[in-house]
């Protein structure tokens, strides 16, 4: 008899929900509402609501279900209580508790960007390792550590929070975070434009970036790779930054692979060849054998992720 299991990544607009096979196929998805009003009293009475109803259509017994990974936005105890999601409306919720009462499955819950790293250590761009530290460039960066196949959740859920990483101490304008001087501020999309526009006030060279109204990180790397300089030296000071930071990073975790994904990542080799230059020119020796790859899921990874965690009893 087949196994199934479901992930359900929840995000602030939309949850993703995949039907797998607990070999890996990814056998449907679907995406339903993040109904958020309320303070989110509707999220889970939703999701679990779907999946009784896709369990009917496809006549999938209960007994074939091995079990609901769930992925959220926020700090995630390895209890599955979901400690503040601001994002979705939630205080303090035990996520696990109240999904085994809704539906009888044995439920395991991460954080978001743990789970997409543990899904692309399964079925991604971390394939065939198991210590992967995943880096998601996006609006803000985005991490998940992976040792021995395990989210390192922390004590709080607040583990793999490598956007904000302290990398400069001379900064003045505040991170999201209320800190200052964070990884975020420099290697996000946003944090990209940030230093793009920064070199582009203090200098009068010419750039084709110069006249972008609004200023995309994407078109920064395709003006990198057009041979702009201006934009190829933005593109420098973020590649330094991340890959110094992810040599500090490698101190602490020594991971096999370091897959870097989220919009930014796109741009391709550009991206991991240079971080990689600046990893290994500041990396601890024994470390310097560790890989740069992309990633290969897209937004599928929190889903892969969320059944994965299922798997791991």
């Amino acid at each position: 008899m087949k196994k199934y299991g479901f992930g359900v990544d929840i995000g602030g607009t939309t949850c993703k929900i995949g039907l797998f096979e607990t070999s890996g196929a990814l056998v449907e998805k679907w995406e339903i509402p993040t109904r958020k009003e309320n303070d989110g009293e509707n999220i889970l009475p939703d999701v679990a609501a779907f999946i009784a109803a896709k369990m009917v259509e496809r006549e999938i017994l209960k007994g074939e279900i091995q079990g609901v990974g769930i992925g959220v936005p926020g700090p995630v105890t390895s209890e599955g209580v979901v400690v503040r999601c601001v994002n979705l409306g939630w205080d303090v919720i035990n996520v696990a508790k109240e999904m085994t009462e809704r539906t009888g499955f044995a439920i395991k819950v991460g954080n978001d960007a743990n789970v997409a790293a543990l899904g692309e250590m399964w079925q991604g761009g971390g394939k065939g390792h198991t210590s992967v530290v995943l880096i998601t460039l996006g609006t803000g960066v985005g991490g998940g550590v992976i040792i021995d196949g395990k989210i390192v959740t922390g004590n709080k859920g607040a583990g793999g929070e490598i956007g904000h990483i302290i990398v400069n101490h001379q900064e003045t304008e505040s991170c999201g975070c209320g800190q200052k001087g964070c990884l975020e501020q420099y290697a996000s999309a946003t944090g990209i434009v940030r230093m793009a526009r920064q070199r582009l006030k203090a200098s009068s060279d010419a750039s084709v970036i110069r006249d972008r109204n609004p200023l995309t990180a994407k078109d920064i790397f395709d003006a990198a790779k057009a041979g702009d300089a201006l934009a190829d030296e933005v593109v420098e000071d973020m590649a330094r930054i991340l890959g110094e930071a992810l040599a500090n990073v490698a101190r602490v975790i020594n991971p096999e692979v370091f897959v870097i994904g989220g919009g930014v990542s796109r741009a391709g080799s550009i991206i991991t060849d240079r971080v990689k230059k600046y990893y290994d020119a500041k990396s601890f020796s024994a470390c310097l054998d560790a890989h740069f790859e992309l990633a290969t899921l897209g937004n599928d990874a929190g889903m892969y992720g969320c059944v994965r965690m299922i798997l791991e009893d």
